[in-house]
């Protein structure tokens, strides 16, 4: 049946009537039009001279429109479908209309640009750039593929918006719907799994205390220890790292030159890794220091899977952030110094030269913005502080914030809700990139301890001053405490949530855990971008996935999840993987052929299918910790189908998709993606002719640009801020450096001895040392060395 289903004949799109008016500019507009044709209007914005023409220069008829931009600093200028009934092309909700037109340009800077407008609220908005055009002498025709058109969209309104010093001129407009066809879907699993998908625990285990994972631009996965949270690894000098095979399914293990625990990494340009950081020394069990950060910093070749040494940071960064730049830089901010003090130098790796630059030649505003804050880039360049990090309470005042690096200005944005009980939430940019929203997930306090909240957040930074809105509850499931399994219940959430992006464009969240390091949480759903809505009650990881865990996307579609490290500091090496139900719908659309796979931006890439596709994309492979992953996205690539041959439209803005390896996915009208090919995108490499002098500049949009809070100022320059030896809400004086007895036990725990030593037994803490007699907690009633013991626990 599979293979029937893959060499039948597709059925074409069909096409219908043109949905324009005035498609080719022969009606005049009457008064008040401001010159322009029937049904058409100026638009734009930014600093810039433009003159709008109508012009004899036809393609066919008597009139063309003409577009000139003889002065630009900034912005874009177009000429627009009118915004009104009688003028804006009706749609429907879930259907695609293909777009074409005729033109002639003498700037690359070009784009085919969508708006839409809003059923319910009756505004307008900006949709999505759908491709650009390059220069062209003569005519060309130019067609292109909408998107699903989302719910509460009933018009559409398009044009050609030129950001670039030239000119375009078009003509001879067309508007059609399309049906893709969808193949008749079939389980091919059970009724139950291809409603919910289906786990599966491989057989052979991790073989190192994964703390981050990375998937490789050749398919296999690297995960990373280095000493794994455990203190006689680190005193031994053992550092480990492996790297997973899916093919085979096989391990190899790596050597691994410093102790990379809770470093951080990004993928390159190139696809090699850099790893910054990690860790210098354990606490002391004194309470003195605490974690310690290194400033070694090191890159992993995919090729040869060997660390290769690069310059040191200006100081330590443990729990760094990593955000890739439009340009391929990575820059950092965050994580505990040498001492153990908070680090609040920024740090640039420049992709130019290859190294760290030194700490004056990086802008700097003195802030600590915590440990493993999610610094998400923006379509102009900007970066997102989500509100997610680990470890304690936010940052000052709302939680959230944009920092524009090049005025070295940071801007609060409000609604983030309970942002001090937001450590170790999970955020995504959602799906397609292009629209420019933000999912916050979960999280709790590890100093407070208390239950991890359901809530979730959604901003749009495409509004003018954007704010966090309250998003649906998340699901809840099961809670395992001291071995025993119950309901959630209330307000109960988790952290240590995971969330990946999946090629049919909803968000997979697994995983968690209820406390700080203690009592999993096993629940699974999808969230839906298109509705704000979840699926809940979807198949469990039957293995905990709490602290030190990731999960994510593989090349074939599936999620593999690995790690678990609890309080007690055993580890969990099981590695378990996630069918979705998308893969029990029946046959996989295949790519045949991608003839080329080093893309530019601005590029049309023409690639084969076996059969129609509803939708293509480019997900950036994971490289995640702690929850965080920033540098996550899924980006749109609209389509111009021809039969099974689809040409790829690629954005023209490195800030939407930075440089570097993707998965390519194509999928069809059931939600079924093929297998990912890896491909390219980035700047051409050294005498390189393609595109060589019509490369587009970035489209980049007005968004987010009249933000309400004033901006703050950089603050004086200073060394560090102080954070507590207890950043990591362990208490030290009980047990190894690796085991966290909390320093806040959960509130249901009576502040008594018997209590909390019934609890830490709950989840098989074991004896507990108390490290150079200090007893904070009052757990050695009998000061025998040995907490929780039997002289300890004093009851009736």
């Amino acid at each position: 049946m599979t293979a029937a289903l893959l060499v039948t004949a597709p059925s074409p799109a069909s096409a219908g009537p043109n949905l324009i008016r005035n498609p080719g500019f022969e009606t005049p507009g009457g008064p008040g039009n401001d010159t322009m044709p029937d049904c058409w209007k100026k638009s734009g914005w930014g600093d810039n001279d433009v003159t709008f023409e109508t012009v004899p220069d036809a393609r066919s008829g008597s009139a063309a429109m003409k577009v000139s931009l003889t002065r630009r600093v900034s912005g874009d200028r177009k000429a627009l479908i009118t915004e009104t009934p009688a003028c804006a092309p009706t749609v429907a909700p879930d259907r695609q209309y293909d777009l074409s037109l005729w033109y002639k340009s003498t700037t690359p800077d070009v784009s085919v640009t969508l708006f839409r407008r809003d059923s319910v609220t009756g505004a307008w908005q900006y949709w999505t750039d759908l491709r650009t055009l390059p220069i062209s002498a003569d005519y060309t025709r130019a067609e292109v593929r909408t998107p699903v058109v989302p719910p509460n969209t009933d018009r559409i309104s398009w044009g050609v918006s030129v950001h670039g010093q030239g000119s375009v001129t078009t003509d001879d407009y067309v508007m059609e719907e399309v049906t893709v066809p969808a193949p008749d879907p079939e389980c091919t699993g059970t009724p139950t799994e291809c409603l919910k998908g289906r786990w599966d625990v491989l057989p052979t285990k991790n073989p190192v205390r994964s703390m981050h994972s990375v998937v490789l631009h050749n398919g296999k996965v690297l995960v990373i220890a280095g000493s794994g949270n455990d203190e006689s690894m680190f005193a031994a000098g053992t550092f480990t790292s492996a790297v997973y095979d899916p093919g085979p399914g096989t391990w190899k293990q790596i050597p691994t030159p410093v102790d990379m625990f809770c470093a951080g990494h990004v993928q390159l340009q190139d696809g090699k890794v850099l790893v910054m950081s990690g860790n210098k020394s354990y606490p002391t069990p004194d309470g003195r220091l605490g974690y310690q950060g290194l400033k070694d910093s090191y890159l992993f070749d995919p090729d040869t899977e060997r660390y290769i040494k690069t310059n040191d940071m200006s100081d330590g960064h443990w729990y760094p952030s990593a955000t890739i730049l439009g340009n391929g830089d990575v820059i950092t901010f965050g994580g505990l110094k040498q001492d153990s003090t908070g680090n609040v130098t920024a740090e640039r790796w420049s992709a130019a030269q290859n190294r760290w630059l030194p700490t004056g030649q990086v802008n700097q505003t003195w802030s600590f913005w915590g440990l493993y804050p999610s610094m998400i880039l923006m379509q102009d360049g900007r970066l997102f502080y989500s509100g997610s990090h680990v470890f304690g309470n936010g940052t000052p005042g709302t939680g959230a914030s944009i920092y524009d690096y090049d005025r070295n200005t940071i801007t609060d944005v409000p609604g983030l809700q309970n942002k001090d009980q937001r450590d170790e939430s999970a955020s995504v940019l959602l799906p397609p990139a292009q629209d420019q929203r933000v999912l916050t997930i979960g999280g709790g306090n590890n100093e407070s301890n208390p239950i991890a909240n359901r809530l979730t957040d959604i901003i749009d930074l495409k509004e003018p001053n954007p704010a966090y809105r309250p998003g649906p509850l998340l699901p809840q499931g099961e809670v395992e405490q001291g071995g025993v399994r119950r309901p959630q219940t209330g307000a109960e959430g988790k952290m240590y949530v995971s969330a990946v992006l999946l090629p049919d464009g909803k968000v997979f969240e697994t995983g968690g855990a209820l406390h700080d390091r203690a009592d999993p949480v096993f629940e699974a759903s999808f969230f839906d971008p298109v509705t704000n809505t979840y699926t809940p009650d979807l198949a469990k990881d039957p293995v905990p996935r709490g602290y030190h865990s990731s999960s994510f996307l593989l090349p074939d579609g599936r999620v593999m999840s690995v790690g678990d490290n609890p309080g007690n500091n055993t580890y969990n090496h099981n590695v378990s993987v996630y069918t979705p139900p998308y893969l029990l719908k029946g046959a996989r659309p295949e790519i045949t052929s991608v003839p080329d796979d080093r893309w530019n931006y601005g590029d049309v890439q023409r690639i084969t299918v076996n059969r129609p596709i509803a939708k293509a994309e480019l997900i950036r492979p994971a490289a995640v910790t702690h929850s965080s992953d920033p540098n996550q996205r899924f980006v749109d690539l609209p389509l111009t189908v021809d039969g099974n041959t689809i040409d790829l439209n690629v954005t023209s803005n490195p800030h939407l998709a930075p440089p570097g390896w993707y998965m390519l996915f194509a999928v069809d009208a059931n939600g079924i993606p093929s297998v990912a090919r890896w491909v390219h995108l980035g700047p051409q490499t050294p005498g390189a002719s393609r595109h060589a002098s019509h490369t587009p500049s970035a489209h980049v949009h007005d968004f987010a640009d009249a933000l309400a809070k004033p901006a703050k100022k950089p603050l004086k320059k200073r060394d560090s801020a102080p954070v507590s030896p207890s950043v990591t809400g362990c208490e030290r004086a009980y047990g190894a450096a690796g085991v966290c007895v909390p320093t806040a036990f959960p509130k249901t725990v009576a502040p008594t001895a018997e209590a909390r030593c019934d609890w830490l037994a709950d989840r098989k803490y074991g004896r507990l040392k108390v490290n150079g007699g200090r007893d904070p907690l009052r757990l050695d009633r009998d000061r025998d060395g040995t907490a929780c013991g039997k002289g300890d626990l004093r009851r009736g």
